[in-house]
């Protein structure tokens, strides 16, 4: 039987690969325009920070997690998000003793034992931005408009933005019991999960894909207008900001997110072409993680964004990413001491930055010059043992198919000259 990759995981070839680099190249420099850093967290951490950070009574921590006993009998949970990871790097290299706010991205595989289906994978890569160590407003808008930028810039459209306040502890102690006494008579027809959350975690009902289309939900009591006099002045506050900006959103009383630490500002940006997978990033204020986890008061604000899911958004709206996957050069040779000269130039042709490649196969002349073409070639270079005697190679211009001489002394130079 053939061995095959995990179901939900899948295999990244070059010409995929070649986007990611794009997205993550692109994202670095719109990010590093706001002044985020890069910080890079383990791939697995201690099973308890994601018990204590994300929720006991999440689906992530009761049903999606990969936890394993290592050697030492410690229990570990490879990453679910990268929220908690930040978090808990911030605590613990004593980063809020430094000048605040501390603003990072990141980008890297995440793990949930989730169904897989389109735009969804049990191995999911994220590109997330976190900012910590305030819990003004407008930093809640910043974090709003970066990521809303980063994708208007890939050339997508028809994006959604909604918005929800989920308030603090205090305010969901009476909204809680205004959906308890809501949804009780309506708890038969909930799905099973969400009869098990009603007594758990009752805001999750609001968020539940299997229910959201019950006519009952559309009546059910919106959080927003709940609010204590505090979080009520940041919603507006937040609201302010992005209409400053003339970013457009949309009120959205039932984006509660699947995350216990999430406290005021809930939103996602959502693209209705890609069906129930709609959601392309989304994120919250979550200033009371840091004290589940470290004792800390220090409020923070982020996102997280799925690669595969903007390669698939890209894909609906047909928009091809720029990506230049071009050689400079394609070095045909024609017998074997032309191909050893060649293996020479080859090298010093790399050194000078220059993309090369020569045939390995011992190919054909019109061989060579296929393997060129489909290495979408620029240039490629005819040596063979005339042009050795002579000093001098054939450069041929793949796109004209243009041909003229030059000395093989001068090759590096003159080849760098045309390139650029």
């Amino acid at each position: 039987m053939k061995v095959r990759a995990p179901r939900g995981t899948n295999d990244l070839l070059p010409q995929d690969t070649a986007k990611w680099q794009y997205l993550e190249d692109k994202s670095r420099e719109i990010f590093t325009c706001y002044n985020y850093q890069e910080i890079r967290t383990p791939i697995f951490e201690t099973t308890d920070l994601f018990r204590r950070g994300i929720g006991e009574a999440t689906d992530i921590v009761e049903k999606e997690m990969y936890t394993f006993i290592d050697k030492g009998d410690r229990s570990l949970t490879l990453r679910p998000e990268g929220t908690a990871s930040v978090m808990r790097s911030f605590l613990e290299n004593k980063i809020y003793g430094q000048a605040q706010p501390s603003k990072y991205f990141y980008s890297g595989p995440m793990f949930r034992y989730e169904r897989p289906q389109s735009g969804r994978y049990r191995q999911f890569h994220q590109i997330g931005v976190e900012a910590l160590g305030t819990d003004n407003p407008a930093l809640d808008a910043e974090i709003i408009v970066l990521g809303v930028q980063f994708l208007t810039e890939l050339g997508l459209e028809d994006l959604e933005v909604h918005l929800n306040s989920v308030g603090c502890p205090e305010c969901r102690k009476n909204y809680r019991k205004k959906l308890l006494d809501y949804f009780k008579p309506y708890l038969e027809e909930l799905c099973s999960d969400c009869q098990d959350r009603y007594d758990r975690n009752p805001l999750r009902i609001l968020d539940c894909k299997a229910d959201r289309k019950q006519e009952f939900m559309q009546d059910a009591p919106k959080i927003y207008e709940e609010l204590c006099t505090e979080c009520d002045q940041h919603f507006k506050q937040v609201q302010q900001h992005l209409d400053i900006l003339d970013i457009d959103y949309m009120l959205d009383a039932r984006l509660v997110r699947g995350l216990d630490y999430y406290t005021k500002t809930a939103f996602e940006v959502i693209y209705q072409g890609l069906g129930s997978q709609d959601t392309i990033f989304g994120g919250g204020r979550y200033d009371g993680l840091a004290q589940e986890i470290g004792g800390r008061d220090i409020p923070g604000i982020g996102f997280a964004m799925g690669v595969e899911r903007i390669l698939l958004t890209l894909e609906e709206q047909e928009i091809e990413l720029p990506i230049d996957q071009s050689m400079d050069l394609f070095i045909t040779t024609i017998g074997e001491e032309a191909e050893q000269a060649a293996f020479k130039y080859l090298y010093s042709l790399r050194q000078a930055g220059l993309k090369v490649e020569m045939d390995y196969l011992g190919r054909s002349v019109k061989g060579q010059m296929k393997c060129a073409d489909r290495n979408n070639a620029n240039y490629s270079i005819i040596l063979g043992g005339d042009e050795l005697n002579k000093g001098v190679a054939t450069i041929r211009n793949m796109k004209s198919g243009e041909q003229v001489e030059i000395k093989l002394d001068n090759l590096v130079q003159e080849m760098k000259k045309r390139i650029e």
